[in-house]
């Protein structure tokens, strides 16, 4: 393949598996088509649980959207933390999605009243996750059914909520040459 870079987005990983080129390799596709994949194709090892995968010149993606981060992933892996995130800001998109495939899977809801007042407690409070699952009833397992459920952690999703301050492009890049000593530290 030389120099050749070949990404393949969602379930556009069928035609690039029958070719023979992912023979061997771990791969991704949409994960309402993985089972349809590994069982087409036995001699690859079939990921369903993450949003993309990079096997150096060869990549696949889940969905449409995971296709998206593999393209913010590109651009990180060949120019940068910097650009990726520049990239990622005009896109209107966060640079990197916490969990897998698993968070857009449909799944029960727990069965109880009080999980209506879950979200606005995580979004809104700035109580412990702890306090937070003992006000809706889930003292003792909290953070691993609310992530069984959701795909991402309480955490994770608190963060949806309440971003870190973001710095402008020009500031990321001056701290990134700082670290990297391209410019000297300021005071």
């Amino acid at each position: 393949m030389g120099g050749t870079l070949v990404s393949w987005f969602s379930t556009w990983s069928f035609p690039l598996a029958a070719t023979g080129l992912l023979a061997g390799l771990r791969v991704t596709t949409h994960w309402a088509a993985a089972d349809l994949l590994a069982g087409a194709s036995p001699d690859l090892e079939v990921d369903p649980d993450v949003l993309y995968v990079d096997n150096g010149q060869l990549l696949t993606s889940a969905g449409a959207a995971a296709g998206l981060d593999l393209c913010l992933h590109l651009i990180r892996r060949d120019y940068g933390s910097a650009v990726a995130a520049h990239a990622a800001r005009l896109s209107v998109m966060p640079l990197e999605r916490e969990g897998g495939q698993a968070q857009f899977i449909v799944q029960p809801y727990p069965s109880t009243t009080s999980g209506s007042a879950l979200e606005p407690l995580l979004e809104t409070t700035d109580h412990t996750v702890e306090r937070i699952g003992a006000q809706v009833g889930f003292a003792s397992a909290f953070r691993d059914r609310f992530k069984r459920v959701t795909g991402v952690s309480p955490q994770s999703y608190r963060r949806t909520f309440r971003p870190e301050p973001a710095l402008d492009f020009p500031d990321r890049l001056t701290r990134r040459a700082q670290k990297t000593k391209i410019l000297p530290m300021t005071h």
